[in-house]
């Protein structure tokens, strides 16, 4: 297996900074959308602030693979020119597994650190689309209370901002545990319609998209629906974005998932894609932390042997 873990994280009075949880403009993102979402609209006027993004994705050098090909995988964070390979550690992945039509296969073992964007490659079971997943551990950040409440809003966490406004903590820094949740779909030899309920199945993870359909076998016109997950049940109100990463300056498309937690894109059949979401929850208990939030994101691409460098 084929991750690069690049050594070292930052820490600020005890908090992780920048590092693994790389702290980007992504306002400028919002700024730059052609529409906004109505509830985003007075945020997107303060685009000279700056506010926090935490987009983090598996970006297979090829996304799609022959019978017998391999690829190796890379972890990437931020966007434009913010974006690079996240110095996420070994000893924070918690699960990494390639999961094809005959099961799943733990490629944890194969890690090995290094100092470029690729590592060892990764092999595959036979023909299928494969679900590579990665799981990590709990990190702590806090952010002065500005830039935490702005993170809040452009997020799309609207609860956690009613409750700091309900409890009168606005103006306190925001503490949290957070940890992330990654899929990316890999495709091994020429699709197959049928015998690849692996890419529609719940993994399990606490935050997770689920495809309803396999982004390789839609029509050219067909929508792409996914589901948002927490903690297995269906997630709503929940901001998701689809971006392009090739243009990756700003999403192409924002949804909130609905009371189902069902959000529908049009993706065009062409480039690579990335589909992320994260949600929040308050929490007691955990020293110096008054928030678990977790991370999740998809990355798919079109057409065969899309590769990023």
């Amino acid at each position: 297996m084929a991750l690069v873990m690049l050594a070292g994280q930052a820490s600020v009075n005890g908090a992780l900074y920048g590092s693994e949880r790389l702290m980007v403009v992504r306002l400028a993102r919002f700024c730059a959308l052609p529409r906004v979402l109505p509830w985003l609209a007075a945020a997107a006027l303060a685009c000279p602030a700056a506010a926090s993004a935490h987009d983090f994705w598996l970006q297979p050098r090829y996304f799609w693979v022959p019978v017998g090909g391999e690829t190796t995988v890379s972890l990437q964070v931020g966007h434009g020119s913010l974006r690079q390979p996240s110095p996420l550690t070994l000893d924070r992945i918690t699960l990494l597994r390639a999961i094809g039509p005959k099961g799943g296969v733990d490629q944890k073992p194969g890690l090995k650190p290094g100092a470029g964007v690729f590592n060892s490659p990764m092999s595959f079971q036979g023909p299928g689309t494969y679900v590579v997943a990665l799981e990590t551990n709990h990190a702590s950040s806090i952010l002065p209370a500005i830039r935490f409440n702005d993170y809040l809003k452009f997020e799309g966490l609207t609860p956690a901002l009613k409750l700091r406004n309900q409890t009168r903590t606005t103006d306190a820094p925001g503490r949290e545990v957070y940890s992330r949740r990654a899929k990316a779909l890999v495709q091994v030899g020429p699709p197959a319609a049928k015998g690849q309920a692996q890419v529609t199945r719940p993994l399990g993870m606490t935050l997770e998209i689920v495809p309803e359909k396999n982004p390789y076998t839609l029509g050219l016109k067909d929508p792409l629906p996914v589901r948002i997950l927490y903690k297995g049940r269906p997630l709503p109100g929940a901001l998701v974005m689809l971006t392009n990463l090739e243009f990756d300056g700003h999403p192409l498309a924002t949804v909130l998932s609905d009371a189902s937690g069902r959000a529908t894109f049009k993706v065009p059949h062409v480039g690579s894609w990335l589909i992320n979401v994260l949600w929040t929850e308050p929490v007691k208990g955990i020293p110096g932390a008054d928030f678990d939030t977790t991370f999740s994101s998809l990355t798919f691409a079109y057409p065969p042997n899309v590769r990023y460098q």
